[in-house]
Order: structure tokens, then sequence, then C-alpha cells
């Protein structure tokens, strides 16, 4: 039987890839709708993905842009989501 990959399934492989992605490159590229709740359902999956804001300067202009990407957790993050395990737990 052949599985076909959801649009979930190639952002994450892209950003697992390396990639780091403006949220018009995941719409145009994956045929995404709403790409915030899109990455918002592979956060709830458990993967650390982050928005950094950028700027860039091109013949005196400053633009600012976002681009998404897989990262490290902080300690932080990871203790927080073993109280929240343990609080649901109780």
């Amino acid at each position: 039987m052949k599985t076909t990959a959801t649009k979930q399934d190639k952002v994450l492989a892209a950003l697992q890839n390396g990639e780091e992605l403006t949220a018009k490159q995941i719409r145009s590229r994956y045929n995404v709708g709403n790409v915030r709740a899109t990455v918002s359902a592979l956060r709830m999956k458990g993967f650390p993905i982050y928005l950094n804001k950028r700027a860039s300067v091109f013949e005196g202009v400053k633009t600012t842009y976002a681009k998404y990407r897989i990262g490290t957790p902080s300690r932080a993050v990871i203790a927080a989501g073993y109280k929240a395990l343990a609080s649901a737990a109780a």
C-alpha cells in the first residue's frame, strides 16, 4: 500500500533537513493554507519549532522577516513539559 505524505509531514521533513522557511515559502512550496495552524500542530506533537526574526539591509532599505526552524528546546521548556505531564497524571 502506498502512503502519501501529508502537508505537515512535508514541512516537518524540510525543517528536519535543516531548512529555514518563511511562512510564504511554506504556503507556496507545500500548498499550506494556514501556516500558523500547521506549525502549531507540529509543536503539539512535540517538535521544537522556533520562529526567528531576521533583518536585512539592501540598498539602504531595512526589511524584516521571520523564518521557522527546528531547534533544541531549553531546559526550562523541558522542565515545563514534565511539570505539565506530572500535573495531568495527578
